[in-house]
């Protein structure tokens, strides 16, 4: 199984990229987290945790599998692919509950889109990314175009796409790559602490605020603020934000996920 996946007590969904061998995605592995996505969603998560098993996150495409197959299926086969690829990102970006990815080692192509999904991104210290694409003569795939210049800005993002050089675990934390840099021994530990204090909020209100971030940069500013006002509104009678200010108000500790008071 190249992807497994385990959902928590606390209703965390541990995702984890298991082949070996950089956890390169081949087709098998890209239909394996789509369906991992799958049960993210059928099982209503509070948060999720993507991580790589080994000493490399995930290097990108599978090239041996694509370099083996004729010209005349290739291209339908990478169709395959990033369909299942693409998917997922979908999936794990669409949930309300937040997802958190945590990286080491070589992380490129694909793994870079990955990592940049994460509405948390924690890095080991010895992570290294790389675009990796234009090297091999392709272009991005896994929302790379898309997520790096937002993060990084649109002539950094091109900077890496077409020099591909490596950026160090350092320099991805400066430029917005990733949130936190932690030594590799506590990578895991973390993001699982990260995982379960998120599982623990308010599950609604996250994936509102993650629609309304995504929106921010196709959206002007009169649009924006007239989402934040209705979403708002909406908000305050949900049984999270009643929750919230009750608790607020007793000064406890609010019990999102659980029944409001009347």
């Amino acid at each position: 199984m190249r992807v497994t996946v385990e959902v928590d007590d606390a209703r965390v969904a541990h995702v984890e990229l298991c082949r070996g061998a950089g956890n390169a995605i081949d087709l098998a592995m890209a239909r394996g987290l789509l369906e991992a996505a799958r049960e993210c969603e059928r099982a209503r998560v509070r948060a999720v945790l993507l991580t790589g098993q080994g000493p490399s996150f995930c290097v990108g495409g599978d090239l041996n599998e694509f370099g083996a197959l004729p010209g005349e299926r290739l291209a339908g086969h990478l169709t395959d692919v990033t369909d299942a690829l693409h998917g997922a990102l979908r999936i794990l970006t669409g949930l309300d509950a937040p997802l958190v990815t945590a990286v080491q080692g070589a992380v490129a192509g694909a793994g870079l889109g990955l990592t940049m999904a994460g509405d948390l991104g924690f890095a080991a210290a010895d992570a290294g990314f790389t675009a990796a694409y234009t090297g091999i003569g392709y272009s991005p795939d896994a929302g790379v175009s898309w997520l790096l210049p937002r993060l990084v800005g649109p002539k950094r993002a091109l900077d890496l796409l077409l020099t591909n050089r490596r950026v160090t675990a350092a320099e991805a934390l400066e430029i917005g790559l990733v949130s936190r840099v932690v030594a590799p021994e506590r990578l895991r530990e973390e993001a699982a602490e990260a995982a379960r204090a998120l599982a623990r909020g308010a599950t609604g209100a996250y994936g509102v605020t993650r629609r309304l971030v995504a929106g921010a940069f196709s959206t002007g500013l009169h649009e924006q603020l007239d989402a934040e006002a209705g979403r708002l509104a909406e908000a305050a009678v949900s049984a999270e934000g009643r929750e919230g200010v009750a608790a607020f108000l007793a000064k406890r500790r609010p019990g999102f996920g659980q029944k409001a008071p009347l």
